[in-house]
């Protein structure tokens, strides 16, 4: 099987207040990983990026059973799904040492062109990825319903924020949601999040984001002069 792996050590600064890993560092893991995965399997910056083509989330989602802990050694596995037109499903799982699921992410990566910022069509590139199926394959992400709320925040994007892609990158959206729930966020167990990247934003650019709550159930919109993303997080 066509599943690459490797031992991290999470360390005090991918992690909160409350010891466990953030949830943008874990998403940062994600970025990271599949992207050392692409080039190994010859889907890396000599094909992509170095030719005008940027490798973008669409969706992603994480159900999980625990976050790891400061100073725990876990290993982070990901492999490729079948390719869907424009669309490369990919999968994670993260164990701890005694070979427990930790838990099981699943995203939809696109490829556009730097310039033009549309969809490339990667069969006309030469760009092939081969999928795997493994059965350990959570369901892809889906799209996320806009419930907006009464709770708001205005984010203008900062330099900081934005990555070699030119804009702001995903693991922000996360930091940008839990700023906005500090009393969930550092309390309460994270069990799933999902995440819906609909127009990309830029630095300078300005977005209001509201939040609702239902129960245990934080939903979060980005909006400004297009829709930007949808966020949940789900709390026990």
């Amino acid at each position: 099987m066509n599943i690459f792996e490797r031992e991290i050590a999470i360390r005090d600064c991918d992690c909160a207040s409350n010891r466990l890993l953030r949830p943008s560092s874990l998403f940062s893991m994600i970025q990271e990983i599949a992207i050392d995965h692409s080039e190994e399997i010859g889907a890396g910056r000599s094909v992509t990026f170095d030719r005008g083509f940027l490798w973008v989330l669409a969706r992603q989602k994480a159900e999980i059973v625990r976050l790891p802990e400061y100073g725990e050694h876990v290993i982070f596995q990901t492999w490729p799904g079948s390719t869907m037109h424009f669309l490369f499903p990919r999968y994670y799982r993260m164990l701890d040492h005694n070979g427990e699921s930790l838990l099981s992410a699943s995203s939809l990566w696109t490829l556009i062109d730097a310039k033009k910022r549309s969809v490339i069509s990667p069969q006309k590139e030469g760009i092939v990825v081969t999928g795997e199926t493994t059965g350990y394959e959570i369901a892809l992400p889906s799209g996320i319903r806009k419930c907006f709320g009464e709770e708001t925040c205005t984010l203008t994007v900062p330099y900081s924020y934005t990555d070699i892609n030119g804009h702001m990158n995903n693991i922000f959206y996360l930091d940008v949601a839990e700023n906005m729930i500090p009393e969930m966020a550092g309390k309460l167990a994270l069990k799933e999040i999902s995440v819906e990247y609909s127009h990309e934003i830029l630095c300078g650019e300005t977005m209001t984001v509201s939040l609702h709550r239902s129960d245990q159930v934080c939903t979060f919109s980005g909006d400004g002069e297009k829709h930007y993303f949808s966020l949940l997080l789900r709390y026990e």
